[in-house]
């Protein structure tokens, strides 16, 4: 009976807490908060490490990447979604798309090695430095889904597709998402 809450766990990218409103048949609001899934972005966190370059280099020295570690990492998500019922499949089976908005921070630590070819001391040559950098990202997200609640116990089963593309910090860049997860109805 409408309206109701659900609230449990999505396990995926992100591994997220979610809860979800149903005020009416076709309508529902949903939210995430969890961690994405830091590996799954090594290869984009590895490529951003020249855009924290700084032009004072001395010539012929360079900086180049040795490795990288994800200090923190925290996302956020809320959604808009339109439910189509398909009981004609299997009773309880809904369909559903959407749109909403995605917040993510991460803190990440590059590890570097700096080469100064010029200097005349053989022990300076290769230094290993680091720094640390906060990264926070934001902008929309589309949804597809399925999610299964037949109510002989209060749980529903869902499975998500997202796409998420950044407005802020690298605007254009975007990335898959997506998940599965149960929630408790009340």
């Amino acid at each position: 009976k409408y309206p109701y809450h659900g609230l449990g766990i999505k396990m995926g990218d992100p591994f997220a807490l979610t809860y979800k409103y149903y005020p009416n048949k076709n309508f529902a609001i949903a939210a995430d908060v969890g961690k994405p899934a830091s590996g799954l972005y090594n290869r984009y966190f590895r490529q951003t490490f020249n855009t924290y370059q700084r032009d004072t280099l001395s010539q012929g020295a360079q900086v180049r990447y040795l490795t990288h570690t994800v200090k923190s990492d925290f996302i956020g998500e809320i959604k808009l979604l339109y439910h189509f019922d398909a009981k004609v499949i299997s009773p309880g089976l809904q369909f559903y798309v959407g749109a909403g908005w995605e917040w993510k921070y991460s803190k990440l630590r590059y590890d570097y090695v700096y080469d100064e070819p010029d200097n005349p001391s053989p022990n300076s040559n290769n230094q290993i430095g680091n720094f640390t950098v906060s990264r926070f990202t934001q902008g929309p997200q589309g949804v597809i889904g399925i999610e299964y609640s037949y109510f002989q116990l209060p749980i529903s089963a869902f499975m998500e597709l997202e796409y998420f593309t950044d407005v802020q910090l690298d605007p254009g860049w975007s990335r898959t998402e997506g998940g599965v997860g149960l929630r408790y109805i009340f």
